[in-house]
């Protein structure tokens, strides 16, 4: 860029000055990989250093001038103490049609963001100029930042003067380094292609375009993968949980940092980290023997369920297969005995613990429900559950629970278990589990973490976790998903012998309903339509099933409210868990007379946005906020309290006409 085009600029600049300081090092002192929040001047007043700016070299003496731009890598090597002054600014080219010309003339360039250093032939006028910029800076009073700006001009226009004179030689910081630079440094943090161009004075389009050249990706793909070798690293390396790796390479939600693992990598974070591990313990290992038929290796649960993707907490720690349980010898040897025994008897025995067989006992002792789907075995004090996955025999009083994402029914049935997966901070019975042992997510927990806790039962809500888990423990699968809460009650129930609790709470629940249907008619409420909302500025998501969560069952199923006829149609067909996501210029016509917006930790803020401001619900006090860690569940103990919740804040809101 030729100097007399930087003049033009500068003519034509709006600036402000950002801050201006004096620092002063002393010898050997250094400073590495500072980046530049702003474009900025360094001069030096006393001593000399080795200047580093995005890997140029400057040789600084006393009265030195160096200009970086924003985003720019400072690195600063002192022999002697070593004292600078550092300005900075912010400009733009302030017309639009001087602005659109230069942009088409010189689309690449971005006339403040030029690297260069120079030795002032007139070093004591610079410095005049910076040392009464600093004076005003520091009074920052009105009068005195507006003498800030008048110095700045003045300052500009010597040190123009002073490098016409030297000739020098003026570049343009490179984009593509300073953003990769940038991703490697603060990967952890919130990153978009618009940010990382504002970041460096381009635009979006000139950033990626070069990026991509360079490099053969976007910077957002290139991000990713910086993400996904950092999290490989520590899966390798570390035994934090899943959700403290997700965190740490920039993923608050660990769900979706999953699914993008998975992407990229072809399995899941967990299968990863244990596929490694073995094949590193097998190359220590070169004369290790194969391992026995008999045994069988883990494999990883994982579900991408769309009705479960915002704030999935909790994490996995690697599985150990360097030694053998002591309680799973034992389970071993007792099986080897009742085997010895049945043989030696002549009787039939009784299916393997664990294990679907599709048959029944037929000890003579045993009594039979046929409504519940169990058997007891007074005898052996077993109990026999029939499942989808055939028969599972199971303790007729089982100690030491685990207990996965269904933990809110086993809790309403008065069982405390010994562990779970996780469960969000603001679940309806979150106090309940007080000191249990927590497992990670419910779709990947740690087998290796189940053996050590010696279960005699476990219950799971999918097929991937079953077949995880099923040789640890007489494994009960509930297809949750396809059944209404009071099916998974009952079905709950019965592995425990808890048919009665299941009966009287259902009952309970529908006492609830009916009261709170009748309290709803007689304020003029239960008629009314309502709304369910979840996401931010950028789209909603609107709830168009009974099934979705967030309230759904709650407001849909069990009050029997309606929703608008636009969204009421696809909830009468809908049999799963269905939303809509719309654009804000379209969410008015699905509100209705109240709405309810799920909620959670860093959503967007809509009290500015005019289109949601003016939609009547809100506008008039009927928009009731429900936090999403409390809505997520949909097991009886949670509903019986978001029933409660709901009353309550429809009777407090403004009535609708």
């Amino acid at each position: 860029m030729q100097l007399d085009e930087q003049m033009k600029c500068w003519n034509h600049a709006a600036v402000k000055v950002l801050d201006i300081r004096r620092i002063v090092m002393e010898a050997g002192a250094q400073l590495s990989s500072y980046t530049l929040p702003a474009n900025g001047f360094i001069y030096t007043i006393r001593g000399s250093a080795v200047l580093q700016l995005d890997g140029q070299t400057y040789k600084a003496e006393r009265f030195y001038m160096l200009h970086g731009a924003k985003g720019s890598s400072l690195d600063i090597q002192t022999n002697e103490d070593f004292e600078y002054i550092l300005l900075y600014y912010r400009a733009f080219l302030a017309f639009p049609s001087y602005r659109k010309k230069w942009l088409l003339a010189q689309p690449e360039v971005a006339p403040f963001s030029l690297q260069y250093g120079f030795a002032p032939s007139s070093p004591l006028g610079l410095l005049r100029y910076l040392d009464e910029l600093e004076g005003a800076w520091i009074q920052s009073g009105s009068l005195d930042l507006l003498h800030t700006k008048s110095l700045f001009y003045q300052f500009i226009h010597e040190m123009m003067v002073q490098l016409a004179e030297q000739e020098i030689k003026t570049e343009l910081a490179d984009p593509v380094k300073q953003t990769l630079r940038y991703i490697q440094n603060h990967y952890r943090e919130q990153v978009t292609l618009d940010f990382l161009a504002e970041q460096f004075n381009y635009s979006s389009r000139h950033l990626s375009m070069q990026f991509k050249r360079q490099t053969g990706h976007s910077p957002i793909d290139y991000l990713i993968q910086t993400r996904i070798a950092k999290a490989r690293n520590l899966l390798l390396r570390s035994d934090a949980t899943l959700s403290e790796i997700a965190a740490e390479v920039g993923y608050s939600d660990v769900y979706y940092f999953s699914r993008i693992f998975k992407k990229h990598v072809g399995i899941s974070p967990i299968q990863y980290q244990r596929k490694m591990r073995e094949e590193a313990r097998t190359e220590d290992r070169p004369l290790v023997i194969s391992e026995s038929s008999i045994g069988r290796r883990w494999k990883s649960g994982y579900i991408d369920y769309e009705n479960h993707y915002q704030y999935i907490d909790g994490g996995s720690t690697p599985m150990k297969r360097r030694k053998t349980s002591s309680s799973m010898i034992m389970v071993a040897l007792l099986s080897i005995t009742m085997l010895l025994a049945a043989c030696s008897s002549g009787t039939a025995t009784t299916p393997a613990a664990g294990e679907g067989t599709g048959a029944s006992s037929n000890n003579s002792s045993t009594a039979v429900s046929s409504d519940t789907g169990s058997q007891t075995n007074k005898d052996n004090e077993t109990r026999t559950v029939s499942t989808v996955k055939g028969d599972v025999v199971v303790p007729a009083n089982p100690k030491r629970v685990v207990v996965l994402y269904l933990q809110g029914d086993v809790v309403a049935l008065g069982i405390k278990p010994i562990a779970t997966s996780e469960v969000f901070n603001g679940a309806a019975y979150k106090s309940e589990l007080e000191g249990v042992n927590s497992l990670g997510t419910w779709f990947e927990p740690n087998p290796e973490a189940v053996i050590d806790l010696d279960p005699d039962l476990i219950i799971v809500p999918s097929e991937e976790t079953y077949t995880l888990l099923k040789d640890i423990a007489p494994t009960v699968y509930i297809p949750y998903e396809k059944m209404t809460t009071e099916e998974r009650l009952q079905s709950i129930a019965s592995i425990f012998g808890k048919e009665q609790e299941a009966e009287t709470l259902i009952n309970n629940l529908n006492s609830k309903v009916e009261e709170s249907k009748q309290t709803l008619a007689d304020a003029g409420i239960l008629d009314k339509t309502v709304s369910i909302v979840e996401g931010g500025l950028k789209g909603m998501v609107v709830v168009e099933s009974k099934q979705y969560g967030r309230g759904s069952q709650a407001l849909y199923e069990y009050l029997g409210m309606k929703a608008p006829e636009v969204v009421q149609k696809k909830i009468d067909v809908v049999s799963e868990a269905g939303g809509s996501n719309l654009s804000m210029e379209v969410l008015p016509e699905y509100i209705g007379d109240y709405v309810f917006r799920s909620v959670y930790e860093g959503a967007d803020n809509l009290t500015d946005d005019p289109i949601w401001s003016s939609i009547p619900a809100v506008k008039e006090g009927r928009l009731i906020e429900i936090d999403f860690d409390f809505f997520y569940y949909s097991d009886i103990y949670s509903i019986n309290k978001q029933i409660d919740f709901v009353v309550e804040k429809l009777l407090a809101a403004p009535r609708a006409q």
